[in-house]
């Protein structure tokens, strides 16, 4: 089947029992989309009553923000190489639960000219006579391929992972590459050489190239390197930030923390509107592409810290600082209760919450709202001391169509008699 001829026609309806018209030709081997054969309006749906359902206890829920062309939307694309018999070497994804690998030409999900790229590399490979990485011995070398894609600048980098440092023929595979895809940017070889789920290793080579992109969002010019989170649907993201900037109601006075901050884009997005951003971020290599970004940006009211995001707010606590606003964008496991004491303690006027898993972010609001202060935004009973947190705004924003995941932007408002 000629997929992207077929794709228009098919979107946003039901695909076998519908029109006959398969979206994805391994939607049931895959599992990555749980919605593949739901209508795009029928999924929006769906999600806004997930939230309202684990939400709504703490506030109306606003309307989803959804996408106009919820297809291909992921800049960022992975594929994991094995060698199969009777097919030789094929290029995939691992079927759900497994590291069996699913062959995958394209992706209703996927950037296209990113899956493209793949099924070239897949295809020199074999001319090249590279030989993938067997999981179980450890020998071969090509183990997986990362694609990333700037939304707005085009500019493209494809990662090699690779089970050791030396790639064959280094030179001709480069030229080999760029001459059938010259839109490619850079080119790294990542090295990872241990039994081990995650993709990429710690030592890199550039091989061509600057050895990062750079994307613009929320009028802000980023630096991505291999290794930087962002997101990755830049369309969405940007509604996404801008509600959440939108949410802070910051006039220009505000001392602002951007909490697991990544590569700084909501910090710096909001910058422009702030005193001063303060930013905290695990990862050493995005704090590095952070403070980099800030400099592209000339912005100079913001500082980057490399730290754990409970530890530093619990210091920046016990330092009895003054803080107005925080953004926090925890992982899906969400926040901690150390982090969330320290929130408490640092008494912000004002909370912006984007989470990725409304599951845990309905656990931490219960924990933010009834922490010996005040109910929730109804005012219901419950509350204890009279002041606390409570939550203003609630709005899910669809990042990741055709999946079963929903992100979910919360602000909410400090009140009561004491104020810092």
């Amino acid at each position: 089947m000629d997929y992207n001829a077929k794709k228009k026609s098919a979107v946003g309806k039901k695909s076998d029992k519908g029109t006959g018209v398969r979206l994805c030709a391994v939607a049931g081997k895959c599992g990555g989309c749980q919605y593949i054969d739901v209508p795009y309006k029928e999924q929006l749906k769906k999600k806004q009553k997930q939230v309202e359902l684990l939400l709504n206890k703490y506030g109306k829920v606003g309307g989803i923000i959804g996408m106009e062309q919820p297809e291909h939307y992921r800049n960022k694309v992975h594929a994991v190489f094995d060698f199969q018999k009777g097919k030789g070497i094929v290029s995939g994804i691992y079927r759900e639960g497994t590291h069996d690998v699913i062959p995958v030409d394209s992706c209703l999900l996927e950037d296209r000219k990113a899956d493209e790229i793949i099924v070239s590399v897949r295809e020199l490979a074999k001319s090249f006579k590279i030989k993938t990485y067997d999981e179980d011995t450890g020998y071969g070398l090509l183990r997986h391929v990362l694609v990333r894609v700037g939304h707005a600048t085009g500019q493209i980098m494809v990662v090699l992972v690779l089970g050791s440092p030396i790639l064959p023929s280094k030179k001709n595979f480069v030229n080999a590459l760029c001459k059938l895809h010259p839109e490619i940017t850079t080119i790294v070889l990542n090295v990872n050489n241990k039994k081990t789920s995650m993709v990429l290793g710690d030592k890199e080579q550039v091989i061509y190239g600057k050895g990062y992109i750079e994307d613009e969002l929320c009028g802000r010019t980023f630096r991505i390197s291999s290794q930087s989170f962002y997101q990755v649907n830049a369309v969405q993201t940007q509604k996404l930030y801008d509600k959440a900037i939108e949410y802070a109601a910051l006039t220009g006075c505000e001392t602002v923390i951007d909490a697991y901050c990544g590569i700084g884009t909501i910090g710096l997005a909001a910058a422009k509107q702030a005193k001063k951003v303060i930013g905290v971020e695990l990862n050493q290599a995005a704090v590095r592409d952070a403070v980099t970004n800030a400099k592209i940006n000339g912005i100079r009211n913001v500082n980057f810290y490399q730290n754990d995001a409970g530890k530093f707010m619990v210091q920046l606590a016990e330092a009895g600082e003054k803080v107005d606003v925080v953004f926090m964008d925890p992982p899906r496991s969400g926040s901690t209760e150390e982090f969330m004491d320290a929130l408490c303690r640092l008494r912000p006027e004002q909370i912006v919450y984007i989470s990725c898993n409304p599951e845990t972010l309905a656990r931490d609001l219960e924990y933010l709202t009834g922490k010996g202060i005040a109910g929730n935004a109804g005012g219901r009973k419950g509350g204890r001391s009279g002041k606390g947190y409570r939550v203003a705004e609630i709005t899910p924003v669809d990042m990741f169509p055709y999946t079963g995941h929903v992100e979910v932007i919360i602000m909410m408002q400090y009140y009561g008699k004491e104020k810092k």
